[in-house]
């Protein structure tokens, strides 16, 4: 299969996409439109994310170790846990950092593992608003070959999540830069972008910018939507809380490969770049504003640029709608007393704006994506719920260990230097 950039430039095969991760025109890749798939998918996560994604790999250097690269990846599940008959919540948290990002993130490192040269060191450059970089880090944390540079903005992550990012050690660095996310985010463009120090440090993306990232997060709305038609729950909507768009694009992509899903909604915070865009046609980015669902702090969306390219009439595939840290707290408290269940901030977004697309008038079957587990965020969750949140055996190994991170101003010559 070939890609193309966003801004028009050459045509390349997924393989080199997903090995430079941004365009040489700054685009981003994205594949063709393809026929909907007819399955067979089979009944579990492992073999339905092959089926899914073996068109985009037919004919590549990786399609001979799809089937291992999946393996490799796909160590844990993302069940779908129903709180009524037509309202789920998609735990996409079991993995080894506790958030959505360790499915592709992990799927990324064991593509590159088998496209990069083994006779020097590849550098995996990447921004974080939280729950990225933990990710990163996990997947490839003593992987030969490569070492891990992560830019996180000081002081707007969680407690956990910034222990996170500093525990790996070994082949990763974690840097805490005096700005926001979207200084962050600007950093690791510019580095891309500058031919030369991208070329001295041998630099990777691993941000959602990656196709390597983008196409096996599809695998999990396939498991969800194909698991609620065998159960006789019909086809199936979905919320998807979001910050940088990456995994609400994947789910629009699963549902153009023919998977059995409805409407998309997006949920995003306070920072309402998204929701402002689909409501008036103007898109328009902003400074991001620090919120208590900070992983999804993005005034400037990276994957904006790829939803207008493949959906000219945006308006017409999505929604979105955004909630504020009042409505997030009240949320989390109402989820517990109306179902039992403990969710994180960004799941709070989505399950919010369920509730307001169900008081307009909405049917059928839902399915909110639950991107982290609030263990997380033990210092909002805790104190709203009035007991403390069990925190899974990964997440807790992770806080174990001691954590380091090292101050850097938000600037690329910083950056340069960090590079060194």
């Amino acid at each position: 299969m070939k890609v193309i950039s966003t801004r028009g430039g050459s045509e390349v095969s997924v393989s080199e996409a997903i090995s430079v991760g941004l365009a040489p025109d700054g685009g981003l890749y994205t594949p063709p439109s393809l026929a909907a798939h007819s399955g067979p998918w089979g009944h579990d996560l492992r073999t339905r994310v092959s089926t899914l994604l073996r068109p985009f790999f037919a004919g590549e250097v990786l399609e001979p170790s799809l089937e291992d690269i999946v393996q490799e990846a796909f160590t844990f599940d993302a069940p779908t846990k129903w709180l009524s008959e037509d309202t789920g919540l998609l735990e996409l948290f079991h993995g080894p950092t506790a958030a959505f990002k360790d499915f592709g993130a992990r799927f990324l490192a064991a593509c590159l593992a088998r496209l990069t040269k083994v006779d020097r060191v590849t550098t995996v450059l990447v921004a974080t608003s939280g729950d990225t970089g933990a990710a990163v880090a996990s997947a490839f944390h003593r992987r030969p070959g490569f070492r891990v540079v992560i830019l996180y903005p000081d002081g707007r992550v969680s407690p956990r999540q910034a222990h996170q990012l500093g525990a790996f050690g070994d082949n990763v660095s974690a840097f805490r830069v005096d700005g926001t996310f979207d200084d962050c985010q600007r950093m690791v463009k510019a580095a891309f972008g500058d031919r030369a120090l991208s070329t001295k440090h041998a630099l990777v993306s691993a941000n959602s910018i990656s196709l390597g990232r983008l196409l096996p997060q599809m695998a999990y709305y396939a498991q969800a939507s194909l698991s609620a038609l065998e159960q006789g729950r019909g086809s199936v909507s979905f919320v998807v809380p979001t910050g940088n768009l990456g995994n609400a694009f994947a789910c629009l992509l699963a549902k153009e490969c023919g998977l059995p899903i409805d409407r998309v909604v997006l949920a995003t915070n306070a920072n309402r770049v998204l929701a402002d865009f689909l409501a008036t046609g103007h898109y328009e980015p902003k400074a991001s504003l620090a919120t208590l669902a900070n992983a999804m702090d993005v005034g400037a969306p990276s994957n904006v640029e790829r939803l207008r390219h493949r959906f000219p009439e945006v308006a017409k595939v999505v929604e979105a709608d955004w909630v504020d840290d009042e409505t997030i707290r009240s949320t989390i408290t109402r989820t517990l007393e109306q179902h039992g269940e403990i969710i994180c901030p960004h799941t709070a977004c989505g399950v919010e704006v369920l509730r307001r697309v169900r008081t307009r008038g909405a049917k059928g079957t839902w399915i909110v994506a639950a991107t982290a587990h609030p263990a997380k965020f033990d210092s909002i969750v805790e104190p709203l719920i009035g007991r403390p949140v069990p925190v899974p055996p990964a997440l807790a190994e992770l806080l174990s260990r001691p954590s380091r991170a090292e101050p850097l101003a938000a600037t690329v010559a910083a950056l340069s230097v960090a590079l060194t």
